[in-house]
């Protein structure tokens, strides 16, 4: 019987968007930080797990972005609050970011080792990543402080 209560409780706690965004946001840094083993070690593997990583953070930040939109109307009644403008418009600069952080690093499979424009411009958009992600996650727990203050969602 201890299980069934326990599936219930997961069932009224789950926090779909939470979960789907910490995900996708958890993985830019560590990006990030493989990209600079690249360039501490120049190992070819290490730049191999940023490009995984990236795909990974291209197919999980719509569902990010479309489990907030739901939470967002459900919960906060779609208020035109400017945090809420915020995090939507970060959220399709982000993937924006990663459209072309990874549209680049699979047309030009050795962007790492090029001295051209194209390899500063795949650094400074993934490295651009990181700033966007740490506001995202900021926001995100402003609305969280402040449902648990009051109780409830804003």
């Amino acid at each position: 019987m201890e299980g069934r209560s326990l599936l219930k409780d997961m069932k009224k706690t789950f926090l779909f968007h939470a979960i789907a965004a910490h995900f996708s946001n958890g993985l830019i840094p560590v990006a990030v930080l493989y990209l600079l083993l690249t360039i501490a070690t120049g190992s070819v593997y290490f730049e191999h797990t940023v490009e995984h990583l990236l795909v990974i953070v291209l197919m999980a930040v719509p569902v990010s972005f479309f489990s907030g939109i739901h939470d967002w109307k459900t919960k906060y009644r779609a208020a035109k609050a400017p945090i809420f403008r915020n995090k939507i418009r970060l959220s399709g600069v982000l993937f924006l970011l990663c459209i072309a952080v990874v549209a680049i690093r699979i047309s030009i499979p050795d962007v790492m080792n090029r001295e051209g424009i194209e390899h500063w411009l795949y650094l400074v958009l993934l490295l651009s990543m990181l700033p966007v992600v740490t506001l995202l996650g900021h926001y995100g727990g402003k609305l969280s402080a402040q449902s648990r203050q009051t109780g409830k969602p804003s």
